[in-house]
């Protein structure tokens, strides 16, 4: 069974999908405010970075990724 963090960051996935730049801002944002937890979510936001047509969105996909990616790394290197 699915924990809330696990449901909250496939929701934030399945809105990485979605073509209003407003509903990717939202999803990239609350991807990036979980952290090492949302470490699934980098293939989405790099599929994003790829394919959004506004590029603020995808430097926020691609920042949000580089954050993630290190917080998985600090959580990874502390273990």
């Amino acid at each position: 069974m699915a924990t809330s963090q696990e449901k909250i960051i496939a929701y934030y996935i399945s809105r990485l999908r979605d073509k209003r730049p407003e509903v990717q801002r939202e999803a990239i944002q609350g991807l990036e405010a979980i952290g090492a937890e949302a470490e699934e979510a980098l293939e989405p936001l790099k599929a994003l970075y790829e394919s959004a047509a506004e590029e603020a969105i995808r430097r926020m996909a691609q920042l949000a990724a580089y954050n993630i990616f290190m917080a998985v790394k600090h959580r990874d290197e502390g273990q």
